[in-house]
This record gives C-alpha cells, sequence and structure tokens, in this order.
C-alpha cells in the first residue's frame, strides 16, 4: 500500500538565520551577514572572496589555514566568524605591502619552499606569527614551531631555511 508524502502548510521555505560581523581583513572593514555556524575560514573565502586560505583538513590539523588575528596565528578552520567581530585578520594576500612581497613571501620564493603550494599560504601566514611570537632562537625552535603546518610535499628543509633567512639565525647544518 503506497500512502502519499506529507504535505507542508508552508510555501516558503524559512530562512537561515543570519547575524552581522564586522572583521577588518587585510586592512580593510567589512561587514559581513554570516549564519552563526560559518568558520572565519569560510567567511574569508565565501564573504571576502580572499581564496589564498585553504581549507585542507577542516579539523585544524593541517595549518593549510593558518591567518593571523590580531597578530596571532590561528587555525580560520576552527573558530566561527562571529568569534572575531570587530577583530584585525591578516591572510596570505595582506602581506605584500605597497607592492613589496613581505620578507617572508620573498624568502619561500627564493628558497623554493614549496612544491604544489597548497600549505603554503598558511605555512607562511604561520611562520610571521611564530616570528612575532619571539620564542625562536634555533632552527630546532622553528622546526617544533611550525609543527602544526603540515607540507604534503615534503619541502620542509626548504621552509626551514626560507624561515631562517627571515629570522637571521645562523642555520646549523647538522639540523638540515
Amino acid at each position: 500500500m503506497l500512502t502519499e508524502a506529507p504535505t507542508h502548510t508552508h510555501s516558503a521555505v524559512t530562512p537561515l538565520p543570519t547575524g552581522p560581523v564586522a572583521l577588518t581583513v587585510n586592512g580593510q572593514r567589512k561587514q559581513l551577514n554570516v549564519a552563526p555556524w560559518t568558520t572565519l575560514l569560510d567567511a574569508l573565502r565565501e564573504y571576502c572572496n580572499l581564496t589564498g586560505t585553504k581549507k585542507g583538513c577542516d579539523h585544524g590539523q593541517c595549518g593549510s589555514c593558518t591567518v593571523l588575528v590580531n597578530g596571532k596565528r590561528i587555525n580560520s578552520c576552527l573558530t566561527l566568524a562571529v568569534m572575531h567581530d570587530d577583530h584585525e585578520i591578516t591572510t596570505i594576500e595582506g602581506l605584500a605591502a605597497n607592492g613589496q612581497l613581505h620578507p617572508m613571501q620573498q624568502a619561500f620564493i627564493d628558497h623554493d619552499a614549496f612544491q604544489c603550494g597548497y600549505c603554503t599560504p598558511g605555512q607562511i601566514c604561520s611562520a610571521v606569527g611564530m616570528m612575532s611570537e619571539g620564542k625562536v632562537k634555533t632552527v630546532a625552535d622553528i622546526r617544533e614551531l611550525m609543527s602544526g603546518n603540515i607540507c604534503r610535499c615534503g619541502a620542509y628543509p626548504h621552509i626551514v631555511d626560507a624561515i631562517t633567512e627571515v629570522m637571521q639565525l645562523t642555520p646549523n647544518p647538522e639540523l638540515s
């Protein structure tokens, strides 16, 4: 015996709840109207059209989505956009200034610190954030503090060389 599917009494679809969030992204004030569950990563990519920040694992395990929030590095896939109302967000697109690449961006190019390039924006943002933390004294520190950023291509030696140059550390050949 066949039964009919239930009929809906509403003719219009109920809209999803959204709310305003104000972010300063790469120096520009943005007013976004996003659902409360929208991650910062999705807000940047889908609402601000900044696709340099990559969605890798979407679980905070790879670091591809690393951006700077108020100067500190975070995995943007693990935080909601509404949690960053009135915060300063810097993405890979915002590191260059006055037509000049950030020194870390230039060092990654100079040291061929990428292969496929997918992780590179997160690696660079993480390295810039790590520099401002002031905890790096050795190449081993770089390796430890960058361990949250995964490169599936294995460009780690070149990544470390690029960061070492910008931080003006003396490389230790035994650690390379």
